[in-house]
């Protein structure tokens, strides 16, 4: 399969969320952050012997954002979609979530698992996978799930990157994904789940929407079926997005029996972009 070069056009295919450019807004964690800089600038200047209880709040202050990067639901550091919207609840459906691929052994069989229950799901590809897979990509997208943005390297350090370098792992998994596709990316899961703090102004100027989860199997982490599936299914209900990982084989054994069960509660499981259709973009 040839990429489409830069400047060639890429037809989008999305019939209903397309990427553009949204109006960001600082978040309540960087509003604060910034008023207790600018408190502790004052305080220094006024009161040089405070210094010690500047430095003290200063780092109250970043331990605060520090475990805003590691809250991987947490709406502190911006919007988070954890969950559905209202009209998707009406409708009972549910997201079904993979990260990390594509994987040449595994998303193929996760795809026919999909199709055996009429299930839509939404793939977090990485960038270099999806450009060493592109065939791969180029299936999931046809067989009518959403292809989203994972990043382009999944560097575990993601949320720890000045600006420029976030740019281009979210720039390029972006482009990489578009030329595969014809659709760029609307949504966008960091590595791990981890949120750097200067991650919004990216994702708005690219049209892009970040979303974490409801519910995670730990499927990246343990071998045991039964576990995963238990904390997949516990509470399950409409409007939650799922987590698992098409990279992991366990995964092909929690598969089945999770998509019997969300057939049995009346459930339907649909790509984010379908959930989020008739939703207003920002």
């Amino acid at each position: 399969m040839r990429l489409k070069q830069p400047g060639e056009m890429i037809l989008d295919t999305s019939t209903a969320i397309t990427s553009q450019s949204k109006r960001w807004r600082l978040s309540l964690a960087l509003r604060a952050s910034l008023l207790v800089h600018a408190a502790a600038a004052v305080m220094l200047a006024s009161h040089p012997d405070a210094w010690p209880w500047a430095l003290g709040v200063l780092g109250a202050n970043h331990l605060v954002l520090f475990v805003a990067v590691l809250w991987p639901r947490g709406q502190l550091l911006g919007p988070n979609l954890v969950c559905l919207p209202p009209p998707a609840v009406r409708r009972r459906e549910i997201a079904l979530t993979f990260d990390d691929g594509p994987d040449p052994e595994v998303t193929p069989r996760v795809l026919d698992l999909l199709d055996r229950f009429e299930a839509k799901a939404s793939f977090f590809c990485v960038g270099e996978k999806a450009a060493a897979y592109p065939a791969l990509v180029k299936e999931i997208a046809r067989r009518g799930h959403s292809v989203e943005n994972h990043s382009y390297h999944h560097y575990l350090a993601f949320a720890f990157f000045g600006i420029s370098r976030l740019k281009r792992e979210v720039d390029a998994a972006q482009a990489t994904v578009a030329a595969i596709t014809g659709r760029p990316p609307v949504f966008f899961r960091a590595p791990a789940g981890f949120r750097s703090p200067l991650l919004d102004p990216a994702l708005a100027s690219r049209g892009l929407r970040y979303v974490s989860w409801t519910r995670r199997g730990f499927d990246a982490v343990s071998g045991n079926p039964k576990r995963i599936l238990r904390q997949l299914t516990r509470g399950l209900a409409a409007g939650d997005v799922l987590l698992m990982h098409d990279r992991v084989p366990v995964v092909l054994a929690v598969l089945p029996a999770l998509l019997e069960q969300i057939s049995a509660q009346g459930l339907n499981a649909v790509s984010l972009v379908s959930a989020c259709a008739d939703e207003p973009v920002e």
